[in-house]
Formats: structure tokens, sequence, C-alpha cells
């Protein structure tokens, strides 16, 4: 039998119904552009940047599924006052040839209670430091409610010109919180067993599918592991990977790691911004970071395609086309992650860096990302996501 062909990464590629002109993705990252919970022009253009720049795709984050599932109170929630602008920013994106997806879920125990001005929810109480409030454990009324919303959601981003959705199932957000035997201690039929801790991750999505069927592409952020002892690992991540896939509700995931909560970094590796981090922050959270942050946030050694290694065990038990998301930088990455079996790369940080980078890779392919890694970006969030340094 001949061997299937390696795809080209700047080919066009296929998610459920939808084709990319090429197969790479601008990855979900808070824009810190959405005051009041809304589209701004300065979102719309921040996204449009990325379309003319060349990706195939680019991911509006975050839109909350409810308006308590926020991590903070700026953040998109989705509802009918949202649709308009969602609909001006889907229309800049196509515009520049570019297909757009807008991430939707719950921030359950990563949400703050304190922005919010609405009590957090998750499997179980539990003190959370980001908006310095108990997190109440979430009653089957809650979990139902925030499941259906998932749908609802769903439907609003069909209705606002989006091409997608990217279902949050990971960094310990509601959906995985629930997966983690750290974070999920509950004792009814949502906690104990990987089938009970499984349901509101599979049930999430089965209401997508059930919302927009295949009208738009399905993709679920999925944590391969939370990057805490005694949290969701590799081995009960395949399983839950494989009943997603066995239960038809999503044409793709895309992969990661680590939790918001408890060990952000984790997901990004590299240098540690502590002092930008205080900086960012209100007291009394600026005093704990100047104090904790080193303890709290660990620098953990960068190389390029980090994630790559747990991702080829889901490459090896999946069909589903999967996202290589983790150290994307250049060409030679691109072309290892499609050679390994991957459909779709994912990048984040190196495209705040240069939105115009994957064109430029499609011009002379060894052109080199100016990214450094610093991960200054990360504390600009809260007040409009950029590079620092460019």
């Amino acid at each position: 039998m001949a061997a299937t062909p390696i795809p080209d990464v700047f080919s066009p590629g296929k998610i459920g119904p939808l084709t990319l002109r090429n197969r790479t993705i601008k990855a979900a990252t808070f824009e810190g552009r959405s005051d009041g919970g809304l589209v701004t022009d300065s979102l719309i253009e921040f996204h449009r940047r990325h379309a003319a720049g060349g990706v195939g795709m680019t991911t509006v984050a975050y839109c909350a599924v409810a308006p308590e599932g926020r991590t903070q109170f700026d953040q998109i929630w989705m509802r009918s006052d949202a649709v308009a602008g969602l609909r001006r920013l889907t229309d800049a994106v196509h515009a520049e040839g570019a297909a757009v997806s807008a991430q939707i879920g719950h921030a359950g125990p990563v949400a703050n209670a304190r922005s919010n001005g609405m009590a957090s929810l998750g499997p179980s109480r539990r003190f959370n430091p980001l908006g310095m409030r108990m997190t109440r454990s979430a009653a089957e009324q809650d979990i139902d409610r925030i499941v259906r919303a998932h749908g609802t959601a769903a439907q609003l981003a069909l209705e606002s010109g989006f091409d997608a959705v990217e279902v949050h199932l990971g960094h310990n957000y509601f959906a995985s919180s629930f997966l983690s035997p750290k974070v999920n201690r509950r004792e009814d039929g949502f906690g104990g067993s990987l089938v009970n801790r499984a349901k509101v991750a599979r049930a999430a999505a089965r209401a997508v599918r059930a919302a927009v069927g295949d009208r738009i592409a399905i993709l679920a952020k999925f944590n391969m592991d939370d990057g805490v002892p005694g949290g969701f690992w590799l081995d009960e991540a395949l399983q839950v990977a494989q009943w997603l896939e066995a239960d038809g509700a999503v044409d793709a995931l895309e992969l990661t790691v680590g939790s918001s909560l408890l060990n952000p970094m984790y997901l990004f590796k590299g240098k540690v911004p502590v002092r930008e981090f205080a900086e960012a922050l209100p007291q009394p959270q600026r005093l704990g970071a100047r104090i904790f942050g080193r303890v709290l946030l660990p620098r953990i050694p960068y190389r390029n395609t980090y994630l790559l290694e747990g991702a080829r065990q889901f490459r090896a038990a999946l069909a589903l086309p999967l996202v290589l998301l983790g150290g994307i930088t250049d060409r030679a990455d691109m072309d290892l992650g499609m050679s390994e079996g991957f459909q779709f790369v994912a990048m984040a940080r190196a495209l705040l860096r240069e939105p115009d980078l994957i064109n430029r890779l499609q011009q002379d392919a060894s052109t080199r990302s100016l990214c450094i890694h610093c991960n200054k970006c990360m504390p600009t969030n809260f007040t409009g996501t950029r590079c620092v340094l460019a």
C-alpha cells in the first residue's frame, strides 16, 4: 500500500464542512479588546490583521456561553446584543480571504467572580485566587443550564457568520475542571469515575452539534494533561478523546495542556514576566504576585514543538483531524507537524509579534520568527493583547 502523502502546510485543509485556504490557525488568545463584553473596532482590526497576514483561520477568544463564565468582566458573552458586532468582525475577516472561529466555553473555577460580580462555578467548592472568592459547587441545574448554553452560543456564532466554533474543554475551565480528579471532588454522578467526570465535556460538545449540525465546523480545545500532580493526565485524556470521536460531536481537536487555575505556565513555557503580571493586577493580587509569583508561576524551559511528544499519542489513537499547538514558529516546525500526521498547526505568540508571518513564510521558507518567548505579551491581555517588542 502506498504511503499517505504528506500535505503541504500551505495547501487547503478540511475540517468538517469547512475548507481552509491553508493549514495554519491563529490560536485563541484573549484579546482584551471587548469593552462591555461586545465587539470593538480594535477587536475587528486585531483579527483582520491576522487574516490579511495569511492564516487559514483566526480564532476569536473568549466568547463565554454565560455571563458568570467570563474570566473577567469585559469578555464577550454570547447573547443577541453581541451578534451585530460579531457579524462585522466575521465580514472583515472573510474580506481578507480567511475563515474565523469563535472559541466558546465557560470559565468555571477560572472565572473572576470579583470582576464579574457573579459567583464562579466549578465541580467542587474551593478558593479561587484569581477573584479572591470561593468557587461555588455547581448544582445539577447549573450544569444543565451551562450545557444548554453551549448550544445557544454555537447557534449565535452561526448567525454571526462564523465558519467554526471551538468548544473550550481545557485549562481547568468548567468542562475541564470536571475532568480533573484534583479539582473535581464530587460524590454524585459527575464525580469519581472517568465516565462521570467526562459527562460535562461530552454533553457540551453534543449540545453544540445538536444546535448547528454540520453547517459550521466544530473543534474542541482539549487538554492532554493538566500539568499538576493528581490532575487529569494523558492516559485518561486519550480515553475521553476517543469518546468525543465516537460521539461524533467534534470535527477536530486542538491539543493543549495546563491549568489556568493551578499551573498556567505549563502551557506557555519560557520566561515568566512576574513583574509585568504584578503591575497589571489590582490589589491584593498585585502584592501576592510580587511575593509568590516565582513559586506560583515556575519557569519551564521552552523548546520548539514542545507539545509534540504527547500529541503523537493522540495522533496514533484517533482518526479525527488534529491541530498541533505549542512552539510552532517556522516552516520546519510546520513541516514536522505535517509529517507526523497532524492536519493543522496553530500559532499564537509568534503571530502577536508578526501578524504577517504566514505570508512571509509562504514566500520564503527560510523566514525566522522574531518571537523570543519572553511571555511579556501575557499580562497585556488586561489592556489589549500585543507583543511589547513589536
